[in-house]
C-alpha cells in the first residue's frame, strides 16, 4: 500500500494512493496515522475497507503537493557500498560488515523541490537509495523478525559532495548540505513489496545512469537492520538509506556529475519516481 505525505493548501496530512487516486486518511475515525500504523496489515485492512466503503475523501491530485514521507528524522543512518555491482564499479573487495555512515537530518527535501548545489562545491553526484523508515523502536534485532520494526520504503537520493567527501576522507560533511536528501514519493507498506528484489534506477535529463536490482544487496534489509541495532537503538522516525548501486558520476570516465539545470529521477520500482531538479545556490 502506497502512502502518501501531503499539503493542500494547509497543514501537511497523510493520504492513501489507491487505483491512482489519493485518499484523506484524515477522515478516519482514528486521524492521521503514526508510523507504527503504518506499519500493522491491521491498519491497512481498515484503510482499504473504508475505501470500498466510500467513507474517504478523494483528493484533487491538481491541488495536492507531496512532501517527503519523513520531513525530521530522528537519525539517517546510511550503507556505503552496498550492492556488488557499485563494489566492482570501484574495485574494491566486498566488505566483510555493512560500512555505515550517517547523513544530517536537515539535508531532507520534498519530492520537485530543488536540489541546492553548493556555490563552494564542484563535484555533486546522485545515488539511487533505497530507504527503510523505522516504525516501532528496536534493540539488537533479528534478521528474521527485522520487517516487524518497518512502517514502509521509500525512495532516497543520497546526493553527495564528492570533493568535500574525498578532502576529508570520510562522508558527514560531503552528504550533509542542505537538500543533499530528497527523499518520496511514497511510503510503501505491506507484504507485497519484497525490498530485496526491486528494481532501481535513476536518470539525469531523460538518460539512465543507474540501472540494477536489489537482489544486488551485499547485505539485504534484514542484516542491515540486524547490524544497525546491535549498534544503536532504532526508534520511529529514523531512516536507513541502503546503498547505492553502480553508474555513479564520480566513477565514469569522464566523471559525469549534477549541474544546476539538471533534473533528476530516481525511481524505485513499486515506490515511484522522486524528480528533483538541481538549481545553484
Amino acid at each position: 500500500m502506497q502512502f502518501v505525505r501531503y499539503t493542500a493548501s494547509g497543514n501537511p496530512q497523510w493520504g492513501v494512493l489507491l487505483n491512482g487516486k489519493v485518499y484523506a486518511l484524515n477522515a478516519l475515525p482514528t486521524g492521521t496515522p503514526i508510523l507504527s500504523e503504518i506499519g500493522d496489515v491491521s491498519y491497512r485492512q481498515a484503510i482499504r475497507r473504508a475505501v470500498e466503503n466510500e467513507a474517504l475523501p478523494v483528493l484533487d491530485h491538481g491541488n495536492i503537493s507531496l512532501l517527503a514521507p519523513i520531513p525530521k528524522p530522528g537519525k539517517i543512518i546510511c550503507a556505503g557500498m552496498n550492492y556488488h555491482d557499485h563494489a566492482e564499479e570501484q574495485d574494491e573487495e566486498i566488505p566483510e560488515d555493512p560500512l555505515l555512515f550517517a547523513k544530517a537530518p536537515t539535508t531532507v527535501t520534498n519530492p520537485g523541490s530543488p536540489i541546492v548545489h553548493p556555490i563552494d562545491v564542484e563535484e555533486v553526484d546522485y545515488e539511487v537509495e533505497l530507504g527503510v523508515v523505522v516504525g516501532r523502536t528496536g534493540r539488537r534485532i533479528d534478521a528474521g523478525e527485522a520487517d516487524d520494526y518497518v512502517a514502509g520504503y521509500t525512495v532516497i537520493n543520497d546526493v553527495s559532495a564528492r570533493d568535500a567527501q574525498f578532502s576529508d576522507g570520510q562522508f558527514f560533511r560531503g552528504k550533509s548540505y542542505d537538500t543533499f536528501s530528497p527523499m518520496g514519493p511514497t511510503l510503501v507498506a505491506g507484504d507485497e513489496f519484497d525490498p530485496n528484489a526491486v528494481n532501481v534506477e535513476l536518470r539525469v535529463n531523460g538518460d539512465i545512469k543507474q540501472s540494477s536490482n536489489t537482489e544486488e544487496f551485499i547485505f539485504d534489509v534484514g542484516e542491515l537492520i540486524s547490524y544497525i541495532s546491535n549498534v544503536m537503538t532504532l526508534r520511529p522516525g529514523d531512516v536507513i538509506s541502503t546503498g547505492t548501486p553502480g553508474g555513479v558520476g564520480i566513477f565514469r570516465d569522464p566523471p559525469e556529475l549534477l549541474e544546476p539545470g539538471d533534473v533528476v529521477e530516481a525511481e524505485i520500482e513499486g515506490i515511484g519516481i522522486l524528480e528533483n531538479s538541481v538549481v545553484a545556490e
